[in-house]
């Protein structure tokens, strides 16, 4: 049995480090804080002298984006990451992705905003990537890490997802989870697949011409009203099954709770201190972790909307998932948000006295 790797390092390094572990074919980015390690990584480690990955620095984020739907649409494994601003820039070519039912991973690691903000980390995305950003009905899976393990971790979760759905797959981390450092250990050496795998994998992929000498068109374009109705309908099928099949979330001392949290990253964890001070103090708060952002875990939160008092959605922006959790609770009990904006980050103290603003 081979020894595990630990080591020591960010959240935007573990991303590079896991991407050549995890057999990545194309990484297609551009630099922008503070995910800029990522790219920085994968440069300094030079993955196409060993793996054959190919690590680009594209002119642009639009430019990045649009590579990334050219390599997606030959089957291989290619991803990106980028910030808020760079997120937004993508948009049009992620709605094209999703159109054209093609796997890949999107890393965002979220700054303040709106425009160009601050540097400083935030989770102000959540409608940007959750809703949707882009034009059209059309859904991201979104991965929400909170720890550096979690960066690596789900950069191979995200690519099963995204090759089992055809679909593509937002990583949405905080700039704190992104910059911190922690221990990591590091998935084992996977191979990248050979063309002849690719082509048995996905047999949709436009490799040049299948077998029969047919060419595979790869595109999200349709101009019969009625066949892309038709299209449309089968995304909604799909987007159905993911949110049966996989909803992920997890749950901290909710067993006895009268209050939950609800938050996910950075702000899960900030809020795991809080539910021990409040604790200490004889306020029964537990904690709800949307691992998967869509599809949102709104059975779970449902169900403890019967048995609790009250919800505290703490996000680092103004209020975004805390829309989800009240659709989830359906005005059976109260639902408050607290959030700090502009790259400032909570201490624990201020969740527990929110929750006695508004709960006690």
């Amino acid at each position: 049995m081979a020894k595990e790797e630990v080591v020591l390092m960010k959240g935007n390094e573990a991303i590079a480090h896991a991407a050549i572990r995890y057999g990545v074919d194309g990484y297609f980015g551009y630099p922008i804080t503070p995910q800029s390690e990522v790219l920085e990584t994968l440069t300094e480690i030079q993955p196409w002298n060993t793996t054959g990955m190919v690590v680009l620095q594209a002119e642009s984020e639009v430019a990045a984006i649009n590579m990334v739907y050219g390599g997606a649409g030959t089957g291989k494994k290619v991803m990106t990451s980028s910030s808020s601003p760079g997120i937004s820039l993508k948009q049009e070519g992620i709605s094209y992705i999703a159109g054209a039912e093609l796997p890949c991973l999107i890393v965002n690691v979220m700054r303040g905003g709106p425009g160009l903000g601050t540097i400083q980390p935030s989770q102000a995305d959540y409608f940007q990537t959750v809703k949707g950003g882009g034009h059209g009905d059309y859904r991201l899976i979104t991965l929400a890490p909170a720890s550096v393990q979690e960066m690596a971790d789900f950069v191979g979760l995200g690519f099963e997802l995204a090759f089992k759905y055809r679909n593509p797959v937002m990583m949405l981390a905080d700039g704190v989870v992104g910059q911190m450092m922690e221990k990591l250990v590091l998935p084992a050496q996977q191979e990248r697949l050979t063309d002849e795998e690719v082509v048995a994998r996905c047999p949709w992929a436009s490799t040049g011409k299948t077998k029969d000498r047919k060419p595979n068109i790869i595109t999200s374009l349709e101009l019969q009203p009625n066949i892309m109705e038709q299209k449309n309908i089968s995304f909604q099928e799909k987007y159905k099954i993911i949110e049966q099949a996989e909803v992920r979330y997890e749950e901290l001392f909710c067993e006895d709770a009268e209050l939950i949290i609800v938050a996910f990253g950075a702000m899960a964890r900030i809020s795991q201190k809080a539910i021990e001070m409040a604790r200490e103090e004889g306020i029964k708060v537990g904690l709800i972790r949307p691992i998967t952002l869509w599809p949102f875990p709104t059975q779970i939160i449902s169900d403890y909307a019967n048995k609790v008092k009250g919800f505290l959605s703490v996000e680092l922006n103004a209020g975004q998932m805390v829309e989800d959790v009240r659709l989830a609770v359906n005005g059976r009990v109260k639902v408050e948000h607290f959030g700090r904006l502009g790259g400032i980050v909570p201490d624990p103290d201020e969740i527990v006295e929110a929750l006695k603003e508004h709960f006690i």
